[in-house]
């Protein structure tokens, strides 16, 4: 099981500069250099991101193919972060996950930290009676604060993932994450575990968490020393974190065959006209923490095309993350937001439209101890 009081620890790390906005590091905006920009199309002009529509993560074995959205699950179960509460939130967690399976929106992602193993068991739950092809999980191991993972060394992601796996009840996770490029062990040695993963049938394929373009290639080369590719890589990506696109980040991924998903692709809500700098969000969501002033600019070209378009803020924010070339990740807690984000699905953001939002995005920061990519 997950370290008890873990999702308390990880919430301390990020006020403490885990997020690239707080801590020492500065909270203003920087704009994104046009010069240091991708394509405004990084996904072919011929493929139409809708709820068919899949991506293809490679595994040893077999592949995995995945929707263009994945479903953020660290808010379900999730206290110290998201103050869960199972008797008003798990009714409409169950609400969403229908409106999902009636699309096929049916790929979540977890961790052992959120709420201490929580989210993963409230996934077990709608899990439960599914043909197991029809949807995909994937999980992440944390190699803190649970410094047994020293001890055990490579057997670390193993153990771990035997409770992952109690926790879904499941045999095996579709994708199995490294949860970070902060851990005690060599990467040389996360990698001999993370294969041992795949080659016991409990992982698919693996991936890694905010790692930069060095420790990436660096864990996919070790993988690769053991016949297993790196599959993902995930960061914070959305229009006021571009970070990962401006360091070349994405492109490398792009041509390696690795599958980029970028995680808070909503700003934790700041992009979907929940917040105003009258209605600041709450203290404890840190990822692109700026205050809601100063992303005045940025939100009104959002609402403008969201108006235009007759679709919601969140469906415009998560299309221009699909035309960049990334899989986002949104948490979804009810029926509404679920309805919102797969509007994201079926259709593109003009050339035009891009423009205007890249005009107005940010390029966000990285971190020494946490958001390396």
């Amino acid at each position: 099981m997950a370290t008890p009081g873990s999702q308390y620890v990880l919430q301390a790390g990020l006020a403490s500069g885990m997020s690239a906005t707080e801590g020492i590091h500065s909270p203003h905006p920087k704009p994104v250099d046009p010069k240091t920009s991708e394509e405004h199309y990084i996904l072919p002009d011929s493929v139409m991101p809708d709820t068919q529509a899949r991506v293809t993560l490679r595994g040893k074995h077999q592949d995995v193919q995945v929707p263009y959205l994945c479903v953020g699950a660290w808010s379900w179960g999730d206290k110290a972060n998201w103050g869960y509460n199972a008797e008003t939130d798990l009714p409409r967690i169950k609400e969403a996950w229908e409106k999902l399976r009636e699309a096929g929106m049916t790929f979540v992602d977890t961790a052992q930290v959120y709420g201490d193993g929580e989210s993963e068991r409230i996934c077990g739950r709608l899990f439960e009676g599914m043909k197991r092809e029809t949807f995909a999980v994937q999980t992440k191991w944390l190699s803190w604060p649970d410094m047994t993972n020293l001890v055990m060394q490579s057997h670390g992601p193993m153990v771990r993932l035997k409770s992952s796996l109690k926790n879904l009840g499941l045999d095996y996770v579709d994708v199995y994450l490294v949860s970070g490029p902060i851990h005690p062990s060599l990467i040389s040695t996360v990698a001999k575990g993370m294969a041992d993963c795949v080659h016991a049938g409990m992982a698919k394929t693996v991936g890694v968490a905010n790692y930069d373009k060095e420790e990436m290639i660096k864990m996919a080369d070790e993988l690769a020393g053991h016949g297993v590719p790196l599959a993902v890589n995930q960061c914070e990506y959305s229009i006021i974190r571009r970070s990962p696109e401006v360091t070349g980040l994405i492109r490398t991924c792009r041509n390696r065959n690795i599958v980029f998903q970028g995680f808070a692709s909503l700003g934790e809500g700041r992009l979907t006209g929940k917040y105003t700098r009258f209605n600041q969000p709450p203290r404890t969501y840190r990822y692109s923490s700026y205050p809601m002033h100063m992303l005045e600019p940025t939100l009104d070209v959002v609402k403008k095309i969201a108006d235009e378009r007759g679709v919601p803020m969140a469906a415009v924010a998560l299309n221009f993350c699909i035309n960049k070339g990334v899989v986002p990740l949104a948490g979804i807690r009810d029926g509404k937001q679920a309805e919102q984000n797969m509007q994201a699905l079926g259709w593109r953001l003009s050339k035009d439209e891009m423009l205007r939002l890249e005009t107005v995005s940010i390029e966000g920061a990285t971190t020494i101890f946490w958001q390396h990519g």
